[in-house]
């Protein structure tokens, strides 16, 4: 799990029903390493061994770093990290954010958040 966020899926609640998960991010280097830009609606990497499908629907509920607001949206599973990752990559999946005004909101804020890290040449837990 990533220092600093906790993945703590929720319950899939009755059948064909999102998964819930909740990140909170309490440093913006964190949030950096999570945030996915490769995907034009934005995303963000949550480190889990559940096993999940690519095209599963999932709600998020994130916090930010000096924000305390829980920040919802809803997405779809983009790819996923096998346990049996090489590079030391967490497990976990991609989550794409869908095109919509609440999801393109949140991605401003994340990228206003992460400012200047978002250029950086850090590794991240997404590429």
């Amino acid at each position: 799990m990533m220092p600093n966020a906790s993945a703590a899926p929720a319950g899939s609640g009755l059948a064909g029903r999102p998964t819930v998960l909740q990140l909170a991010f309490r440093e913006r280097s964190v949030l950096a390493a999570a945030y996915i830009p490769l995907f034009h609606e934005g995303g963000i990497f949550v480190p889990t061994t559940k096993p999940y499908r690519l095209g599963d629907d999932v709600f998020v509920l994130l916090v930010l770093p000096e924000d305390p607001r829980r920040h919802h949206v809803a997405g779809k599973i983009a790819w996923i990290t096998p346990s049996s990752a090489t590079g030391n990559r967490p497990p976990g999946v991609g989550i794409r954010f869908p095109s919509d005004e609440k999801s393109r909101s949140v991605k401003e804020l994340i990228e206003h958040t992460i400012g200047a890290l978002l250029a950086s040449d850090r590794p991240t837990q997404t590429i």
